[in-house]
């Protein structure tokens, strides 16, 4: 099927009782269209009428599609203007190696960052088994703040392992994207990463670095990466703010599953 516009309705649905969930379906259209970054934060939708004439519906349906992304927090609306995208929620893909930074930047926004604590010290026996040290080995633990157009929206907390420690500490605290610059200095390139999506409630400290309520639900994204000859870079755990971030994952049937699904 068709991934464009208008194609969510345009495939022989028609409006009546029968559809009672027709203005959803245009909602969860949008809503990946806003994700995917077609139209960004503080930008305006087309007009309720050029949109009900590209999903061939009555511009009520379009009304209610609009509403419900508003009561979801992904529009605003003002009085005798257009709806507003509200601020950013954008897609992050899974399937490809960016930074924080250039994510952001390639959605229009701009990243920051603001690194709040940096210390050396003997690598603990999961660092040390994560980062391939041995016993007596130091890493560098470092904790950042990151922000989308001066919002926090980030806690990072990295573990870095031992041969990337002055690599680090040459850096500024206020470096945007620490990948970028290990690539340009460094020549220093993450070639895989392995990234781990769940929940948790913020500490005393996410709270207070994040502005948010201790115990506030917090989206956590674990990761270790290596660069291209396998050898371990970091390994940390980022926290975002819900409704800042949403992470995009994209699946595909193998030729061995199909293999398997044919017996």
């Amino acid at each position: 099927m068709s991934s464009r516009p208008g194609d969510v309705v345009r495939a022989g649905w028609a409006e009546g009782p029968d559809m009672p969930s027709l203005y959803r379906e245009i909602a969860e259209d949008l809503g990946a269209r806003i994700l995917q970054g077609e139209f960004r934060a503080g930008t305006s939708l087309p007009s309720e009428n050029r949109m009900a004439e590209t999903y061939g519906v009555a511009r009520g349906t379009v009304r209610r599609a609009l509403a419900l992304l508003r009561a979801r927090g992904d529009l605003t609306s003002r009085q005798g203007s257009s709806w507003v995208v509200a601020a950013a929620r954008q897609g992050q893909e899974f399937d490809e190696l960016r930074s924080f930074a250039q994510w952001a930047r390639s959605r229009g926004m701009t990243p920051g960052g603001q690194v709040v604590s940096l210390q050396t010290a003997p690598a603990r026996v999961a660092e040390r088994r994560r980062l391939h040290l041995d016993e007596g080995d130091e890493v560098l633990r470092v904790v950042r703040v990151r922000t989308l157009d001066g919002r926090r929206v980030m806690l990072e907390r990295t573990t870095y392992a031992t041969w990337m420690i002055p690599i680090i500490q040459s850096l500024s605290p206020r470096e945007a994207s620490v990948v970028q610059v290990l690539f340009d200095r460094f020549g220093i390139v993450t070639g895989q990463a392995d990234n781990t999506l769940d929940a948790t409630a913020a500490t005393s400290e996410d709270a207070q670095l994040l502005g948010v309520r201790r115990s506030s639900p917090l989206l956590r994204l674990r990761r270790e990466s290596s660069d291209a000859g396998g050898r371990p870079i970091e390994y940390g755990e980022d926290r975002y703010v819900p409704g800042t971030v949403a992470f995009q994952v994209h699946t595909r049937l193998t030729a061995a599953a199909m293999r398997r699904m044919g017996g």
